[in-house]
């Protein structure tokens, strides 16, 4: 019966009363969970809502804005604005740190990227949000772009919603990972995947074979090697998937293993690769490495990178751990290391 089932909100009392915190981080993830409910509501409703289609604006990435991408982004800052948890927040769809007026009691900052794999909103395909939160040091300053400039190993949190033929919402504390399932009927998150862990061997990979041109021989070798299937050095089949959206290849991921690559290539290398370490690369390896798996650029762990600016972008190549430690093992083979 989903009534047995744990509620996120009993969830986050019980973890609040295992670290003997004081109840503030229960308060900052009620918002989350309601901007991550009502973009839900959105992405639901669709064209009947008239949320199809470009904004006629770009983002601070240059990109094309969907409607949807606006909306995400104002549901998710006046959301995470009332509560006075948040001292501050960095989206990926600003240039800039945004510090939350009248929060001046906010000890943690949030960093979101507020509807991932937009490019299938008009499609009908999975998107979400993905969001990180840190710490804000004592003393730093809510509008200052280095306090926001932490590690991915001082991550508090990290999470995503996936708005698929189901709501989800997967969270990590640094205690492993749990998935939550939205019950319409109640408006509730209901545990319904506890601990979830990422089989260290699998037979798929995610890449987009369209870029194949650019890649590094390392990456190269590896999908060869994959597609050679049991003929070949792997002895066994791969599968190959690709849907252009984090969130959806993430949680594939956790739920029954695999590798997603989007690797440094001759043509994204020069901005340092396609994905934004603070908004996606971050949050996501904090939530893989918890379950089990492995998260590297190929050359370097993730969450050990320090952050230079806001939107770096970086490689990213993560997933059950074998796959991960083979790629990065072929890109030291192949820098002579």
């Amino acid at each position: 019966m989903p009534y047995q089932r744990i509620t996120l909100t009993h969830f986050l009392i019980q973890e609040q009363r295992r670290l003997g915190g004081s109840g503030s981080f229960t308060g900052l993830m009620t918002d989350i969970v309601f901007a991550c409910k009502m973009i839900a509501h959105e992405v639901n409703r669709g064209a009947l809502a008239g949320n199809l289609g470009l904004a006629g604006s770009e983002n601070v990435q240059g990109e094309e804005q969907k409607k949807l991408d606006v909306l995400a982004n104002d549901i998710f800052m006046q959301m995470n604005s009332r509560g006075g948890n948040y001292g501050g927040m960095a989206s990926e769809e600003l240039e800039d740190v945004h510090a939350v007026t009248g929060a001046a009691e906010g000890k943690y900052l949030l960093l979101f990227d507020p509807l991932d794999g937009s490019s299938n909103i008009d499609v009908n395909i999975s998107v979400g949000s993905i969001f990180s939160i840190l710490r804000l040091p004592d003393g730093a300053s809510c509008v200052d772009e280095a306090t926001y400039l932490q590690q991915g190993v001082q991550q508090v949190a990290a999470g995503y919603a996936l708005y698929g033929s189901s709501t989800m919402l997967v969270l990590t504390t640094g205690n492993g990972v749990n998935g939550f399932t939205l019950d319409t009927n109640v408006g509730m998150f209901l545990l319904t995947h506890p601990d979830m862990t990422i089989p260290a061997d699998t037979k798929e990979f995610a890449i987009n074979a369209s870029r194949s041109r650019f890649w590094e021989p390392p990456v190269r070798r590896y999908v060869d090697e994959c597609l050679a299937g049991k003929e070949g050095p792997r002895g066994k089949d791969f599968n190959m998937r690709w849907v252009a959206s984090m969130v959806a290849e993430v949680h594939r991921i956790l739920c029954r293993g695999g590798v997603f690559l989007y690797p440094a290539d001759a043509e994204n290398m020069k901005k340092g690769g396609k994905l934004r370490l603070m908004y996606e690369a971050n949050p996501m390896a904090f939530i893989v490495e918890q379950a089990g798996g492995g998260a590297s650029t190929g050359r370097t762990r993730i969450m050990d990178l320090k952050p230079t600016h806001l939107h770096q972008r970086v490689p990213v190549i993560l997933g059950s751990k074998t796959e991960v430690d083979k790629l990065v093992a072929y890109h030291a083979e192949a820098d002579g290391k």
